[in-house]
């Protein structure tokens, strides 16, 4: 049996600039951190022949062109059409439709698992290259490459994301004592809602395609927060990464319609005004978790808990996707 697990992420600048609607003509640019909440995959040998899968649904298939599961089915048809015998189990330390780049983790991580079944090794750029190829080219998806990388890197890590399709990762050099900062005052809540990114996804990468000022425009200074937040993280300045994600959350917002709602509005502003200096919501938006950089953590959590939010603790992963037992 071959277990492998791949990292959740959290975006701390420059979402959204790392679709190829906008980097194929502008370069992206974002900053993310791989945390130790993971998307687990097992791959075995079952005792009898044909597909044996166990996600949120189960399937027994005996053939790869019958998996419903898109990821798993192009991956494996990718891999070896013809596959006979094979049972795939996944387990989450969170759900998806969070915003906390899942798709992405579970890619890497069944990849990860599969190279190890065969007893092959996979570099990690390899690794995010070819999850990357899995959901955008095979399947289309309208999605970025940020998931994809950080789950297969891991750590604090800068992503540039050029013309040409190739994609330049750096560690981010933050202070030790700046991680510490992050690891107490980077709070999460869960809002209660979960949704798809595609729809919200869809709608930027249209409009990129279209060549649409309005969202262009935004994307533009959205890449420019990204390398302000790089630098204020760097310098050990959490507090201005605080007050560059409140900037970054209101043109985030300005993106689509159903990136924010009401209810979210009220629990953003609710932070504010109880220990937060800044957040947004993590991911795509519509739902998921909100992410602030408290000044007075247990103000906020009060403030929080009162309205029924749960939170999510979390310290940074620097080992990427990897096989934790072969």
């Amino acid at each position: 049996m071959i277990i492998a697990r791949s990292p959740l992420r959290v975006s701390l600048g420059g979402g959204g600039t790392d679709l190829p609607s906008y980097y194929e003509e502008h370069e992206g640019f974002l900053v993310a951190a791989a945390i130790d909440k993971y998307i687990y995959v097992t791959v075995n040998r079952p005792f009898k022949e044909g597909i044996y899968l166990k996600y949120s649904k189960y399937e027994q298939v005996e053939k790869t062109a019958d998996i419903v599961h898109p990821i798993i089915r192009e991956v494996l048809a990718m891999q070896d059409p013809g596959i006979p015998r094979i049972e795939i189990t996944t387990l989450a330390d969170v759900p998806a439709g969070t915003g906390l780049g899942s798709s992405g983790s579970f890619t890497t991580a069944l990849l990860k698992g599969l190279y190890a079944y065969r007893k092959k090794h996979i570099h990690q750029e390899d690794l995010a290259r070819l999850a990357c190829h899995v959901e955008i080219e095979r399947l289309g998806e309208p999605i970025g490459k940020q998931d994809q990388y950080i789950a297969a890197f891991g750590g604090l890590s800068c992503f540039t994301f050029r013309k040409d399709g190739a994609v330049s990762v750096e560690p981010l050099r933050i202070p030790a004592d700046s991680i510490s900062d992050l690891e107490d005052n980077l709070l999460l809540f869960f809002t209660g809602y979960s949704r798809s990114a595609g729809g919200i996804l869809k709608d930027q990468d249209d409009r990129s395609h279209r060549r649409d000022d309005e969202m262009l425009n935004n994307l533009h200074f959205v890449k420019e927060l990204g390398y302000r937040s790089k630098a204020a993280l760097e310098a050990g300045n959490c507090a201005s990464f605080g007050e560059i994600m409140a900037e970054h959350w209101e043109h985030k917002k300005r993106r689509s319609g159903g990136m924010s709602n009401p209810q979210i509005d009220e629990l953003y502003e609710l932070g504010m005004r109880n220990g937060a200096v800044g957040g947004k919501l993590v991911g795509a938006g519509g739902g998921g978790f909100l992410m602030f950089y408290a000044s007075d953590r247990d103000e906020l959590r009060r403030a929080m808990r009162g309205r029924g939010l749960e939170e999510l603790r979390f310290s940074f992963d620097y080992e990427g996707a990897k096989v934790v037992l072969s």
